[in-house]
Formats: structure tokens, sequence, C-alpha cells
């Protein structure tokens, strides 16, 4: 798949489409990055985060007549050790429990929902803890947590909203990061989330950066970029690439984001 992205680069293609889920649109924009050539997304997956934050249609044939009417709008990209995604990287939990999920897989012949539900429980039951340096805008803070959760462009932390992205173009990094909750400390804050009362909690940090790094004892650490679970050495190297992926989405009045200047899109 990357290897025909690259080939499709090299003969000049002037679109380059995927269908997939979001690993899979990771994959191939990751080719696409800063070569300008429109990227067509078809959303095949399951969650399909990217594409329902750029309203790019989730119905197969509208997603296709996308790529004929839609618009080129420049999105940024998120960075880690060269690594690029799109959605989110995270560490601690969520790579672990991804890790567990695709061993039932593979070893039980367990469905994709059914691994995800024991591999939770097990990293509950487990419940590691990481101890982290965060060095951002000129500081340094050290946290024990159980995960770190870093965005592309800021997510909606709160009500029935959470886990979105108003914009893909505000050039930065958002950074979430628990101090030290216990298991019942995460169903609070889960609480407190659709409450609307994340930001305002003392022991959850919400930060924004154009580049920051993660520094841990760990040499090499489990890291999840986008659902895909890889092992990077230390220390973690993020940063933000403005504008550096084209991506076609639909023209106003279907994308109200681009109607309100929220995502400047060009033709």
């Amino acid at each position: 798949m990357i290897a025909a992205a690259r080939l499709a680069v090299e003969r000049g293609a002037s679109m380059v489409v995927a269908g997939g889920g979001d690993g899979t649109i990771n994959a191939v924009a990751s080719v696409l990055v800063d070569t300008g050539i429109a990227f067509g997304v078809l959303p095949l997956g399951t969650l399909n985060h990217f594409a329902k934050d750029l309203n790019i249609p989730l119905d197969l044939d509208a997603a296709i007549a996308n790529l004929a009417d839609g618009v080129a709008a420049r999105v940024d990209v998120g960075e880690v050790n060269g690594r690029v995604f799109l959605n989110n990287s995270s560490l601690g939990l969520y790579p672990d429990i991804v890790r567990d999920r695709e061993q039932q897989q593979r070893r039980l012949g367990r469905g994709k929902w059914p691994a995800f539900i024991w591999a939770v429980l097990a990293a509950l039951r487990r419940y590691p803890f990481l101890q982290v340096g965060l060095a951002l805008n000129g500081e340094r803070h050290a946290r024990s947590t159980p995960f770190v959760f870093i965005g592309n462009n800021e997510y909606r932390m709160q009500g029935l909203n959470i886990g979105e992205r108003v914009r893909l173009d505000g050039g930065a990094l958002s950074l979430y990061v628990a101090q030290r909750p216990g298991r019942l400390g995460l169903v609070r804050l889960a609480f407190h989330a659709l409450l609307g009362r994340l930001a305002q909690l003392k022991d959850f940090d919400v930060l924004t950066a154009a580049k920051l790094d993660v520094e841990t004892r760990h040499k090499r650490l489990r890291v999840a970029t986008d659902g895909e679970v890889t092992i990077m050495a230390t220390p973690l190297r993020y940063r933000i690439r403005p504008a550096a992926l084209t991506v076609l989405v639909p023209g106003p009045p279907h994308f109200p984001a681009a109607a309100d200047g929220e995502l400047p899109c060009a033709p």
C-alpha cells in the first residue's frame, strides 16, 4: 500500500485515494505529506476519526462523489520521532490495550470488540504508571501517570462531543495527561468530562505547544499513532507540521468549518 502510494507520487499523480480505517489512511497520508498532491479519503474503517473531523461523508457513494466535487484543504499533521500521525499519539494504557487486543485476536481468534474489552480489563488490573518528564513551551513537568495523550490540534474534552476536533489547521499539538489517578480516578475524570469540567481539574493537565519532548527512564517505549503501535527509542520528540497535507473535503455549504472560516480551503 505504501509502495503503491510512493509509486503514484513518483509518476506525478495529481490525486491519491485511500480506502480503509484510520491506520490505512495514516499510512498513505504519510507518503503524501509535503507533496501538495490531493489526498482522497474513503472512510471504510470502524471509527474513521480523521474523516469525521473533516466532515468527509461516511457513506461510500458520497465519499466517492467528494473526490470529484471536493475542494483542497491544507491540514496539519503531527509527528513523533519521524512518524506521522493524523489524529493522535498516546503512551501508557492505550498502547498496552492495543497490543493485548491484537494478541488475543491472533492467538485466541476473538473478534475485535470482545478482544478489546478483555484487553481493557487486563490493563486496568495491571494499571501501570509511567514516570515521564515533559518539556514544552520552555518549561519542564514531571508526571506519574497511566497515560499521556498527544493530539494533532485540540480535542474537545467535555460533553457528548468528547474526542472530536473543531479544526485541523490550528498549528499546535494538544497534550492531555492525568496526574496519578487510581482506577476510580479514571471514572471521576470521565464523569467530569461529561459535565464539561475536565479542564478545571487540578490533577489533569491540558496544554498546547508546537513541539514537545517526552523523557522516561525506559530506553524504548510502546507508542500508539492513529491506533497502530510501534516501539520507539526515547526521548520521544513530537512536533506539529502545519498545512503539510492537502485533503479533499466537501466544499460549502456541505463543509461548515470552511463556511465559518475555521479551515481554509483552496480550489
